[in-house]
């Protein structure tokens, strides 16, 4: 196998996982933007591409790409060229869909794909703090191991191909969502004479609305499908409603809140009124048809 690995995409990130893989020895580089090569050969390690198809003389090959189409024309131009037994690092931030596209071009040339989504900024990458959310066969993740440690200290592995990416678009989701109601609640704050830094404090602590409902109704309930005991759906449902009466008081416009609101009369609705307001999650259960309880065995693997 070569040692020289091959980097395809040098925008912000890719010029920081650059500046990682070089450290850890030969690397070669494409991009369509001269300068950004120019900048990355300043580096002893790395030597320029004449052409994407260049790369294929590498057995891994990193993408750090700005769009999925992109990505999959890269890789249809790859795979047939590389060496069998070879294995493409999928970092660009694409859907689980793309990759298991990606996954059926280079599966017909025997070469392999994991997904390492990174979920961290441009400086904790060039500070090697980033976090890589992996997802592969076993095989290929373990030939990589060594690319994925130069890239990041820390890896964890959530299944086969595409888990990883649907980890990182998960997340943030949830972050993005998070930030509507919290924008929301200091509103509210600020309606009602509640500073932003007190309540900041209340919603950092490990009881409060932040933490919670992670910690303990999702990990310990959701998790275990252990709703009996705990505040009911029908209390929570209650809150909610003071939450909406007490905006339409003051004037602050809702959505995320008043969107989660809808969920709890349903959740009353259909006889989840006296369980955990967890239960909610029995709504996505039977909508969906899929189960949201595991045993430790589908946890992820943190390295």
């Amino acid at each position: 196998m070569s040692d020289t690995v091959s980097l395809c995409g040098l925008g912000n990130m890719g010029g920081a996982v650059a500046g990682r893989l070089a450290a850890r020895g030969p690397l070669r580089v494409f991009d369509l933007d001269p300068e950004r090569v120019a900048r990355a050969v300043e580096h002893p390690q790395v030597t320029a591409a004449g052409s994407v198809a260049d790369l294929a003389e590498s057995d891994v090959v990193v993408l750090s790409l700005p769009a999925p189409k992109i990505s999959l024309q890269v890789i249809a131009e790859l795979a047939p060229r590389m060496r069998a037994g070879g294995v493409i690092l999928e970092t660009s931030t694409v859907n689980p869909a793309d990759v298991l596209e990606e996954q059926r071009i280079c599966a017909a040339h025997g070469i392999g794909v994991v997904d390492a989504a990174i979920l961290s900024g441009v400086s904790q990458m060039a500070g090697g703090t980033a976090t890589l959310l992996v997802g592969g066969d076993e095989s290929d993740v373990d030939k990589v191991a060594g690319v994925m440690g130069a890239i990041s200290a820390t890896t964890t592995r959530f299944g086969p191909v595409g888990s990883g990416m649907a980890a990182k678009v998960i997340n943030n989701a949830v972050a993005h969502a998070v930030m509507v109601v919290l924008a929301e609640a200091g509103a509210l704050a600020a309606a009602t004479g509640v500073s932003g830094s007190a309540l900041a404090a209340l919603l950092s602590g490990p009881e409060a609305g932040l933490t919670r409902p992670l910690t303990h109704r999702f990990a310990e309930r959701i998790l275990r499908g252990d709703y009996e005991g705990g505040m009911p759906t029908e209390a929570a449902r209650k809150d909610s409603t003071l939450a909406l009466a007490m905006a339409q008081d003051t004037g602050v416009p809702l959505f995320g809140i008043q969107g989660a609101h809808t969920v709890y009369e349903l959740g009353v609705a259909e006889g989840l009124g006296r369980l955990d307001y967890a239960s909610i999650a029995t709504l996505w259960e039977r909508w969906t048809g899929r189960p949201m309880t595991e045993t430790s065995d589908d946890e992820g693997d943190e390295a």
